[in-house]
C-alpha cells in the first residue's frame, strides 16, 4: 500500500545512552524519508556521544565505546539531519514520548534551528496500543476467545491472569523469539524460573529500575549523574549519595534494598582494614642504651670501700 502524502513523512529512530532526555546523548540516528509518490530516500549516522555509553544500553542497541570513538559528534552532523529531514512530518515507533524530545534536545544543544511548528507526529506504538490494547481483559479475550465478566474484580483478575497465563504457554509452545542482538530462542515454556529471566530483561534489584543488575550481576545505578556506575563504586566517590537517597523522595524498597547495599559494603570495608592491620609487622622495640660514664678517682675511692674486709 502507497502511503497518501501530501509532503515527506520522516520515519526516524534514535540509539542513544539511555533514557534521560535531558542527560542522555544520540549514539545513532536513522532516518527514512518517503516522499509524495513513494520516492525514498535514507540517512544513517553513528555520532560520538561524547559521554560513555552505559553497559545496559551497549547490551541492548549493540553499540559500544570503541565503535563511535572516531565519529563525529551530532553537534557536526546537526545541519545535515535537519537538512535532510526538511518540512517533512515525523514518524516512528514510541517517537512522541522520547525520540522526537531527544532529537529536539540535540538540535537545541548544538543550535541547530529546527522547529516542530506545522509538523505531523505519527507515532506507530500508539495506533498498536490502542487497536490492540493491552489491558487485562484485551489479553483474555485475545488468548483465551472470550470476554472478562467482573473485570477490575481482584477475584476475577487474578483467575484472569492465572488462565492467561496457561493459554501463553500453549499459544507459544516451541515458539521463537528473536532479540535485539539477533539471539533467537525459545523463552515461554512450562518454568516459571525460565519465565521470570524472559519478563524481567531489565534485571531491577529494586522493582523500581532506579538500582538495576549490570552485566556483572552487580547492582548498578539506574538514573542522574551516576547511572550506569556500580553502587560501591558510587559510595566510593560520594558516600553522601546513600543518605541522599534515604532521605530522597524513592520507594521504601528501594531505600531498603540500598541499604543492604551499603551495610555489606561497609563490612565489606572493615573486613579489608581489619586484615590489613593483621597482616602488618608490629614494630620492633628499640631500648635506649644509656652511654657509661667515665670513671673518676671518686668512684675508684667508692669502690674501695665497699669492698674493704
Amino acid at each position: 500500500m502507497e502511503l497518501n502524502l501530501k509532503r515527506p513523512l520522516a520515519f526516524f529512530d534514535l540509539e542513544t545512552t539511555g533514557v534521560n532526555v535531558s542527560l542522555d546523548k544520540i549514539v545513532e540516528v536513522s532516518i527514512l524519508k518517503v516522499s509524495p509518490g513513494g520516492k525514498e530516500e535514507s540517512l544513517t549516522l553513528r555520532v560520538n556521544p561524547e559521554m560513555p555509553i552505559p553497559a545496559e544500553s551497549s547490551m541492548f542497541h549493540g553499540i559500544y565505546d570503541e565503535d563511535v570513538k572516531d565519529a563525529p559528534t551530532f553537534r557536526e552532523r546537526a545541519a545535515e539531519v535537519a537538512e535532510f529531514i526538511g518540512d517533512s512530518d515525523l514518524a516512528g515507533y514510541n517517537s512522541n514520548k522520547f525520540d522526537v524530545p531527544m532529537l529536539m534536545e540535540e538540535f537545541l544543544r548544538a543550535g541547530v534551528p529546527f522547529t516542530l511548528a506545522g509538523r505531523a507526529f505519527v507515532d506507530v506504538q500508539n495506533i498498536f496500543h490502542q487497536m490492540e490494547q493491552r489491558t487485562l481483559k484485551a489479553a483474555y479475550k485475545f488468548y483465551c476467545g472470550e470476554s472478562l465478566e467482573n473485570a477490575h474484580n481482584a477475584e476475577a483478575d487474578v483467575r484472569a491472569t492465572y488462565d492467561v497465563l496457561k493459554a501463553q504457554l500453549s499459544k507459544y509452545e516451541g515458539a521463537d523469539f528473536e532479540d535485539k542482538h539477533g539471539n533467537v530462542s525459545k523463552p515461554v515454556v512450562n518454568d516459571v524460573q525460565a519465565l521470570h529471566t524472559f519478563t524481567n530483561l531489565s534485571k531491577p534489584v529494586d522493582f523500581a529500575g532506579r538500582i538495576v543488575f549490570d552485566e556483572d550481576g552487580d547492582p548498578s545505578i539506574n538514573f542522574g549523574k551516576h547511572k550506569g556506575k556500580k553502587v560501591t563504586d558510587v559510595f566510593d566517590v560520594e558516600p553522601s549519595y546513600y543518605a541522599w537517597m534515604q532521605n530522597g523522595d524513592f520507594p521504601l524498597y528501594t531505600k531498603k534494598v540500598l541499604e543492604e547495599i551499603w551495610t555489606n559494603y561497609k563490612n565489606a570495608k572493615k573486613t579489608v582494614k581489619t586484615a590489613a592491620v593483621a597482616d602488618k609487622p608490629e614494630p620492633k622495640r628499640v631500648v635506649k642504651r644509656e652511654e657509661p660514664k667515665p670513671i673518676t678517682s671518686d668512684m675508684l675511692q667508692q669502690l674501695q670501700g665497699k669492698f674493704k674486709k
